[in-house]
């Protein structure tokens, strides 16, 4: 299996629900670095897994969706706990249907799967990984 990565980041503020959060119950702010790795089980016919451009931009376009928001105010997550993983999963899902609709390219629709972490520090991350059709 081939794989390409390509890295951005995001600032977000949130609060979540529940004593399990302890203090990050109240409205705090997160900075993650963001890796979205591309799978495909052979390379296209010029020897690519996607092009870092184009993924580098959807990811980008992406995250914008994102970036220097309260996800406590997006209408996407009313009544749900933007954990890191649930994040993860956001992002790759955004990036899937961008990849479905052509936006990385045709060689892209040889993609299989798709994997998204967050990394809340250099000690702690979250991932999503999902196929693609």
């Amino acid at each position: 299996m081939f794989s390409v990565t390509v890295r951005d980041h995001i600032m977000v503020a949130h609060s979540f629900s529940g004593a399990v959060f302890g203090p990050a119950q109240r409205l705090h702010g997160a900075t993650f670095v963001v890796d979205a790795t591309f799978r495909r089980p052979d390379l296209d016919d010029d020897g690519v897994v996607v092009d870092i451009g184009l993924a580098t931009e959807q990811l980008k376009a992406v995250l914008g969706e994102l970036n220097y928001r309260n996800l406590d105010d997006e209408p996407a997550f009313a009544g749900t706990n933007t954990t890191t993983e649930v994040l993860a999963r956001t992002v790759a899902d955004r990036l899937a249907a961008r990849v479905a609709a052509g936006d990385l390219g045709v060689g892209a629709h040889g993609l299989t799967g798709l994997t998204v972490t967050l990394h809340e520090s250099h000690v702690a991350w979250a991932a999503y990984e999902r196929s693609l059709p």
